[in-house]
């Protein structure tokens, strides 16, 4: 299976958040490869976007949102959490896809090894598959279309029946209409 190229991320931020489900997240760690297919994200749609973290305009933070498509932007928050997110759509138009969570395929000893933790609750929210992963900020802003470290691979096809669509989660602070917009996806069962 092949690197998603950069095109695939230069399309619309809500289509991309669907087409990643199914998509196989790999990171190489050393000689040690870490993989699970992608089951849930969501978009972040620019500064339209009362949720999205350029609303506000750029910062040192979210400076990689504004760059080009197939960029990891890589986030710390609550003081403890890292979050990944895929940049989309085109250069300065800061959009991203937060991917949300993975079933484990490859290096799932090393993954209970990193979370301290076995089970079904592995790599099930962003801040746990990074944890499971090894994702932190030396990936801010990482290439994942060269693949070496981080990068998205094609894998399986997940029927539109079996993607359900909802708002997105802990985004309290945005307009209503951003809360209720159904920008989260997930696959209702299995891949």
């Amino acid at each position: 299976m092949g690197i998603l190229a950069r095109e695939f991320y230069e399309r619309d931020t809500k289509q991309v958040a669907r087409e990643l489900l199914g998509k196989k997240l790999l990171r190489k760690i050393g000689r040690k490869e870490l993989s699970g297919v992608i089951v849930e994200t969501e978009a972040y749609c620019g500064q339209e976007d009362s949720a999205c973290h350029a609303h506000h305009g750029q910062t040192a933070r979210n400076a990689v949102m504004f760059g080009s498509p197939g960029h990891a932007y890589v986030y710390f928050t609550y003081g403890m959490h890292y979050m990944l997110n895929l940049v989309t759509e085109k250069e300065g138009n800061p959009c991203a896809v937060l991917i949300r969570a993975i079933v484990p395929i490859d290096g799932i000893k090393e993954m209970e090894k990193r979370r301290k933790l076995k089970g079904a609750r592995l790599t099930n929210g962003p801040a746990k598959l990074c944890q499971a992963l090894g994702i932190d900020k030396f990936l801010n802003g990482w290439d994942i279309t060269r693949g070496a470290k981080l990068w998205v691979e094609d894998y399986k096809n997940i029927p539109a029946k079996s993607i359900l669509a909802t708002p997105r989660i802990g985004i309290n602070y945005a307009k209503e209409e951003h809360r209720n917009a159904l920008w989260r996806f997930y696959v209702r069962s299995g891949v």
